[in-house]
């Protein structure tokens, strides 16, 4: 069957991104990032505008059942990461967590389902808290339900 992440991978124009993409794709994560430290997942979203797989490595936040949750921090910077704009435009994703890629339906929260991410993205990642202190903005969580597991 076909899928959306079929479509051309485009690697990050930023050259930190790409590599840590790659070392990634070649350790299957065994490697620490030195951009998202020791525990980590490669998110796979489709570009909003251009439609290609766009590949981003992200801090690892799970909850032991199966999902995930990917915070759109960026730093604490004034803007969003342009991976939340594609998970706005196109709500499904991959995630690589290990040796596994699973496709992943994703839906944006709020409220009280936000507050209970928070807490297990600042238990893996103390910075997110000051990431928010730092920006006007509202960072945005979303949650990532497993759909497809395209490889164990």
């Amino acid at each position: 069957m076909p899928s959306v992440f079929d479509a051309e991978y485009e690697p990050s124009p930023w050259e930190p991104i790409a590599r840590e993409v790659e070392r990634y794709e070649r350790t299957d994560g065994a490697e620490p990032s030195e951009l998202v430290g020791d525990r980590w997942i490669v998110l796979w979203t489709v570009g909003a505008r251009s439609g290609k797989v766009r590949k981003t490595p992200l801090v690892r936040v799970a909850d032991g059942e199966g999902r995930y949750a990917v915070i759109g921090s960026m730093g604490g910077a004034p803007t969003h990461p342009q991976w939340v704009h594609n998970l706005r435009a196109n709500p499904v994703a991959r995630v690589h967590d290990g040796s596994s890629l699973v496709e992943c339906s994703v839906r944006e929260v709020d409220g009280d389902e936000k507050a209970a991410w928070w807490a297990r993205a600042t238990a893996v990642w103390p910075d997110y808290d000051t990431y928010q202190a730092a920006t006007d903005r509202v960072i945005p969580v979303f949650v990532l339900e497993p759909v497809a597991t395209v490889r164990s």
